[in-house]
């Protein structure tokens, strides 16, 4: 994979890394919107850090199309998933997947977001650590359509993989090697993604 070869071993070419790299990434990237257990983020970090250190050009810019199409239709196809257990009877395994990963207090606040902001709050949505699946169950729950939830969720994604790019050409600038840029840009992502809970936990043990 191209943001795996620099990590040491075998070295393959550029062209060899761009043509497993690119279609891994996409893949992964799909499934972790899918399942929101791949840490989808550092993947793209890392795909930027060697896409950074490479002589091909475009290689940024499709890192940031592969991604930031990844992200979309997995979004947009958990959505339809969603939606379609939310009409079946007994719902679907992926509506309850949604539901579990959705805690009730962020459930509200994303409700109470899309009240005041519309498909607007989906952009937000995917910047902040965690806040996807309560901003899409919120939307499920108020019944917005497939379509309204597409034209939103569309930025969203650019902006999320936009973002991660950053950190991963931040690494890569850092480091004169890949592997190390890779290793910087892995921790910087697990940083932003923990603090909003590390600080909202520290909240609730001040206010207690």
């Amino acid at each position: 994979m191209m943001f795996f070869a620099a990590t040491g071993g075998t070295v393959p070419t550029e062209s060899t890394q761009q043509a497993v790299g690119y279609p891994t990434l996409f893949l992964l990237v799909l499934v972790g919107a899918l399942v929101p257990v791949v840490p989808t983020g550092a993947l793209v970090s890392s795909a930027a850090v060697v896409a950074f250190h490479q002589t091909a050009p475009f290689s940024l810019a499709l890192v940031l199309v592969v991604s930031s199409l990844a992200a979309f239709l997995g979004d947009v196809a958990l959505y339809w998933l969603g939606r379609r257990g939310m009409r079946s009877k007994n719902g679907s395994r992926w509506l309850r997947t949604i539901r579990d990963r959705a805690p009730e207090e962020r459930l509200a606040q994303a409700q109470q977001k899309l009240d005041d902001h519309g498909i607007a709050v989906l952009t937000l949505s995917r910047l902040v650590p965690a806040g996807r699946i309560p901003v899409m169950l919120a939307c499920l729950l108020a019944g917005m359509p497939l379509r309204d939830f597409a034209r939103g969720d569309a930025p969203a994604c650019l902006a999320w993989a936009v973002t991660y790019q950053l950190i991963g050409i931040l690494g890569g600038s850092l480091f004169p090697r890949p592997w190390e840029g890779v290793v910087a840009a892995v921790a910087l992502t697990l940083v932003v993604s923990a603090a909003p809970g590390l600080w909202r936990r520290v909240r609730r043990s001040v206010a207690s």
